[in-house]
């Protein structure tokens, strides 16, 4: 779609200039070097859903949340896997893993490990193998609502060696048997009472109807004041075992709008705008070139990848050629040279050339208007009235196209798809909705109808089980589990990604994970669009964050930031 530079510029400008004039009059929340004042203000562009470390995968959620939660494992910003709740990562090789047959014959294998003697609740209760319990029976339950369940029910027994040694009995030996990231805390002594109706417990837990609890957290903050859809604030967890941080407050503001959200950072109503929920990298660059002395502009590329996903229960889109056409109609290659200056590159697949299990030299969908319109036309969408095609029973090629509102550059490539896709007589009306609503709801529970765009964010060599695998649609049956929101089904990757978990052989991982992306470009469950590069935009002042490039957030080290 060619834009109007002027009047984009000019409606630019003057957007600017209307928010800086709301917020000139707000008082800078820190001076220049923030000697005297110890609170810092963290823009980001999405309120959460919920503040459940499980249900619903959402990155603002994550983002709070890993200020005031250690995860046992964890990866570092140089993708290397280390221990942060506990105090020895377990290996076969240091005895802390053993092989084992399960109960029914198969190969299993034993983890165990060891919780930081000094970790404790911030309501002074020790953190014990009774919470790793609970939250494996939370995990596994099949009405609970947890994302991800898989990971639970594949860990067939835990022992309580003591208080805070356990072990997982776990019913296959995968190649990341010691990764244990995802499996989030939860404190017993609070949510047991909760848990009581699993088929409720993700409208009743305390995550949500007691938020301000000190009790819900372990790490280094505690969340202390919610104002829903605005800001959220932290403060210090006085019983926080580890090294002190060195803010008293931290405010996460949420400004959806990106525009705003930039406004408020010059006019001092924020101190930093969040790398992993903030501006999109073309506002980072303009941003750049205009306040490089004042602020400090970091960009880091990773395993975020921007992407489209289809509802396959929808007739039009259950059809394969359909799918591949609306791949060959888009030119993301000039999307990514003209929105990004060619900083985000293309994705023909969900794994990023930064991974080492990518796969060079698949065949590729790429840009090819001739090849989308011979596909729509095999499938049936042969007339063409009004612009828009149409099939032998007068249906129109018409499909709805959601992502989150006020993110001013999804919206941009929204409006350049939907003209590139109207070159090929496919109408697309663009629905949108605020984060908490798109995420917590209509992607959760699939009531999106067409096509869903927003971003995955995910740590080194992950399996894509829960977005790829059959067994992972959710349904109401399994009270919304799960995160394959297409309703992708394929045999072949099924046993894929059940295989690929077991084989302990890189090589031979190599291999299965290069026909997982085979399957993934042909079949087309997903439009892949582009790897995604974040910004951080920080203050002078501001030391110690260190971006990681893949789904454990910055704040997991907050502890570290200083001034």
């Amino acid at each position: 779609m060619k834009l109007n530079k002027s009047i984009r510029t000019k409606a630019s400008v003057l957007i600017l200039f209307v928010f800086c004039c709301l917020f000139s009059g707000m008082a800078k929340a820190n001076d220049d070097n923030n000697d005297n004042n110890d609170n810092l203000t963290i823009g980001i562009t999405q309120f959460p859903s919920t503040f459940h470390p499980t249900i619903n995968a959402m990155m603002a959620k994550t983002y709070i949340l890993a200020m005031t939660r250690r995860p046992v494992t964890v990866y570092d910003k140089d993708w290397n896997l280390i221990c942060m709740l506990c105090t020895k990562l377990p290996t076969i090789e240091n005895g802390l893993a053993v092989r084992e047959k399960t109960p029914n014959g198969g190969n299993g294998i034993a983890v165990t490990y060891t919780i930081q003697p000094n970790a404790i609740w911030g309501d002074g209760v020790p953190v014990t193998s009774r919470d790793i319990i609970f939250s494996w029976t939370v995990g596994r339950h099949p009405k609970s609502g947890i994302g991800g369940s898989e990971q639970f029910q594949r860990i067939y027994k835990i022992d309580a060696v003591d208080e805070k040694t356990f072990t997982l009995h776990i019913d296959r030996v995968t190649f990341d048997y010691n990764n244990i990231g995802n499996f989030n805390l939860l404190p017993e002594h609070l949510e047991r009472i909760k848990f009581k109706e699993p088929e409720h417990y993700r409208n009743r837990t305390s995550y949500d109807t007691d938020t301000m609890n000190e009790g819900l957290y372990n790490g280094p903050y505690v969340i202390d004041k919610i104002v829903a859809g605005s800001h959220v604030v932290l403060v210090k967890n006085p019983l926080w075992w580890g090294n002190p941080p060195a803010f008293k407050k931290i405010t996460v503001r949420v400004v959806e709008n990106t525009a705003a959200l930039e406004a408020n950072l010059i006019s001092g109503g924020i101190d930093m705008i969040a790398g992993e929920v903030g501006l999109s990298i073309d506002q980072a660059l303009a941003f750049d070139k205009r306040h490089k002395t004042d602020f400090q502009v970091l960009y880091k590329s990773g395993l975020i990848y921007e992407h489209i996903d289809l509802n396959l229960d929808n007739p039009i889109l259950d059809d394969v050629r359909v799918r591949r056409a609306l791949v060959y109609s888009i030119d993301r290659s000039a999307i990514s040279k003209q929105l990004f200056a060619g900083r985000q590159p293309v994705a023909n697949n969900s794994i990023n050339p930064l991974d080492e299990m990518y796969a060079d030299n698949i065949p590729v969908l790429e840009y090819n208007p001739k090849k989308a319109a011979q596909l729509l036309a095999d499938a049936g969408w042969t007339t063409l009235k009004q612009g828009v095609r149409q099939n032998t029973k007068s249906d129109k090629l018409i499909l709805e196209f959601m992502t989150t509102a006020g993110n001013r550059t999804r919206e941009l490539v929204q409006q350049v798809l939907q003209s590139q896709w109207k070159k090929q007589g496919i109408e697309v009306r663009i629905i949108n909705q605020p984060a908490r609503v798109f995420f917590g709801e209509t992607l959760t529970e699939r009531k999106y109808t067409g096509l869903g765009m927003y971003a995955w964010i995910s740590s080194p060599e992950n399996v894509p089980r829960t977005t790829l695998h059959s067994a992972e649609i959710p349904s109401v049956q399994n009270a919304y589990s799960g995160q394959n929101y297409p309703g992708f089904q394929n045999s072949e990757m099924d046993l894929l990604i059940d295989t690929i978990e077991i084989e302990l052989n890189k090589d031979k991982r190599r291999q299965l994970w290069r026909r997982i992306q085979e399957i993934y470009i042909d079949e087309v469950p997903v439009i892949p669009l582009f790897f995604r590069a974040n910004a951080f935009i920080l203050p002078k002042w501001l030391k110690g964050v260190e971006p990681t490039g893949h789904q454990y957030p910055t704040t997991l080290w907050i502890e570290n930031w200083s001034h």
